[in-house]
């Protein structure tokens, strides 16, 4: 399997520091949960049947024609390539590294292709998978230019897959209320925007028939009875969604100046920020030291954010003793524009 962040364990044992000396920043996940219901007592004894109540709630949410709910995100990554027979992929790179590994891991032709190269690759590939904003990075692509190269894929039998697992925040890019149309899939992600990564819960828009195909694929029972009824009141729960939105814009906009402040040009979004970094494992070790796990790649770093104010002033004082050690981010010009440097090779997510 391919590494990821969230691993505190291994953190654990490898620095010999205790959970509660860690803070855990090595994720894009909230660090401020959805309030968890209580569990009707029958979702725990009886199969899940498939919940009308979710779809509805979802549907709503997401503003899809039609969904299938999946038992999270990486259940579609992982089943979608087995979908198709052998076409030619393109994967926006560096991105979540499932993506690219699942394609290959299913026989197919992949390539890497920075996003600012992608409009030129729609004409040479059958599928085009793009996450949107992008893991780690933060870039994105407008929805009129997803649409476009969609009818584009669309027309020769392809596929656009757009991976909106964080786009919860930035809603105005999101293409899914189009996924009516053959040619269009979208997932989206329970876990990152209401921080229920354990729940195990996403969703796929797509056309009517390939979620046919895709969920007996996937076989009965895919998603367990108390995500379904989690799932429903989450995305259900207008005035939490709409605190939560003006909250972590507000955090997203205070790490990325705390940064600012070490001399860091960093790029993101609301969840997580991220830089160039020269030397980035030795940055990352640097803030182990200090207790804080990061994620770090062979072309920079991310942070997510910090869940208190104890938190973020344990980042600000790791941030003073890391930067004052190693040089800190490469060129701020590489970080400027809304699209950073994609030149380089993708890593792990």
């Amino acid at each position: 399997m391919l590494e990821h962040g969230g691993n505190l364990h291994d953190a654990i044992g490898r620095y010999q520091r205790p959970r509660e000396d860690w803070l855990d920043l090595s994720t894009g996940i909230n660090p401020q949960p959805y309030p968890v219901p209580a569990i009707a007592p029958d979702a725990w004894h009886r199969l899940p049947e498939p919940s009308t109540a979710l779809l509805d709630a979802a549907r709503h949410y997401y503003g899809a024609p039609q969904l299938l709910p999946v038992a999270g995100t990486q259940a579609a990554i992982q089943g979608l390539p087995r979908l198709r027979s052998y076409s030619k992929v393109v994967v926006a790179a560096p991105s979540y590294a499932e993506h690219a590994f699942q394609w290959r891991r299913a026989g197919h032709a992949v390539s890497e292709v920075p996003y600012a190269q992608l409009a030129s690759a729609v004409d040479d590939c059958d599928v085009m998978v793009v996450c949107n904003p992008n893991n780690p990075t933060g870039a994105s692509v407008p929805a009129d230019v997803l649409l476009r190269w969609s009818s584009q894929l669309a027309e020769k039998g392809g596929w656009l897959i757009v991976d909106e697992a964080f786009g919860d925040v930035t809603s105005q890019t999101s293409v899914a209320a189009h996924t009516g149309s053959a040619g269009l899939i979208v997932l989206r992600s329970v876990g990152k925007f209401f921080g229920l990564a354990g729940v195990r819960l996403g969703f796929v828009a797509a056309h009517a028939e390939l979620l046919t195909k895709l969920a007996d694929l996937l076989g009965p029972w895919a998603v367990s009875g108390p995500a379904q009824q989690i799932g429903c009141a989450a995305l259900s729960d207008r005035a939490w969604q709409l605190a939560m939105r003006q909250q972590l814009e507000d955090q997203g906009q205070r790490l990325q100046c705390l940064l600012a402040t070490h001399g860091i040009a960093s790029t993101g979004c609301a969840l997580y920020q991220y830089w160039p970094q020269l030397r980035p494992a030795e940055f990352a070790e640097r803030m182990a030291a200090h207790g804080v796990w990061i994620r770090h790649f062979m072309h920079g770093v991310r942070l997510g954010l910090p869940p208190d104010e104890a938190g973020w002033q344990r980042l600000q004082h790791a941030l003073s003793a890391s930067m004052a050690v190693t040089p800190a981010a490469q060129d701020s010009s590489q970080n400027s524009s809304q699209h950073p440097s994609t030149d380089i090779p993708q890593d792990i997510e």
